[in-house]
């Protein structure tokens, strides 16, 4: 029910505002505020192939958007502090035991990269930021990642709503699925790295 008034208001808001509006809804969604990026950047997708907006630009708006989002939360994050936070999240329906995980997982894999993967994960990728702040991560590492990590996110999301222009509908019932498969391919590869660099680190130990 959420997920299609949501959807609804983001037509509205593309259409009104355009590449602007774009920007304003992946600025959302990048932070605690509940607009899921399913239901928003298909329809971007639709404008596109529909040949009313241009796709490069497209993605700039919705990137920077997601970008300048996850600042404000980083920000949110790092100078007030989870209490702040959460006296915050309370007017954007901010679920503090999802906020209670996200800071769970991030504290135990802190890293550019762990940040990256949090970017495909459902719920974290709206709450990483803050955690990311409240942790006190690097401020151009964190935007790196945050900029890569949306940028491929958008994309993948823009373009399925290319190719299912007449099937919206999919993308939001199979949106969930799509999520859980990059997950499990995502964690497999960051269990891989992990144990690849722990299996090199104690031959370089015993060579000294």
């Amino acid at each position: 029910m959420l997920t299609n008034l949501v959807s609804c208001f983001a037509i509205s808001c593309l259409h009104a505002s355009g590449y602007f509006g774009a920007a304003f809804l992946m600025a959302l969604e990048s932070m605690i505020a509940p607009v899921p990026s399913e239901a928003v950047m298909p329809f971007v997708g639709f404008m596109v192939v529909d040949g009313q907006w241009n796709l490069w630009a497209a993605i700039l708006a919705t990137s920077t958007g997601s970008v300048v989002g996850s600042a404000i939360s980083y920000a949110m994050g790092y100078y007030g502090g989870k209490p702040f936070v959460l006296k915050v999240g309370r007017y954007l329906l901010l679920n503090p035991h999802d906020l209670e995980r996200t800071e769970d997982f991030f504290s135990r894999r802190k890293g550019t990269i762990t940040l990256f993967i949090c970017r495909f994960i459902p719920v974290v990728r709206h709450l990483v930021s803050v955690t990311a702040g409240t942790g006190k991560m690097g401020l151009l590492p964190f935007l790196l990642a945050t900029l890569f990590g949306a940028t491929l996110w958008n994309s993948f999301l823009l373009v399925c709503g290319m190719y299912l222009r007449e099937r919206w509908e999919l993308v939001l019932q199979y949106s969930h699925e799509v999520d859980i498969v990059v997950v499990v391919v995502l964690l497999a590869g960051l269990a891989f790295f992990v144990k690849s660099r722990y299996r090199v680190v104690p031959s370089q130990n015993s060579e000294e």
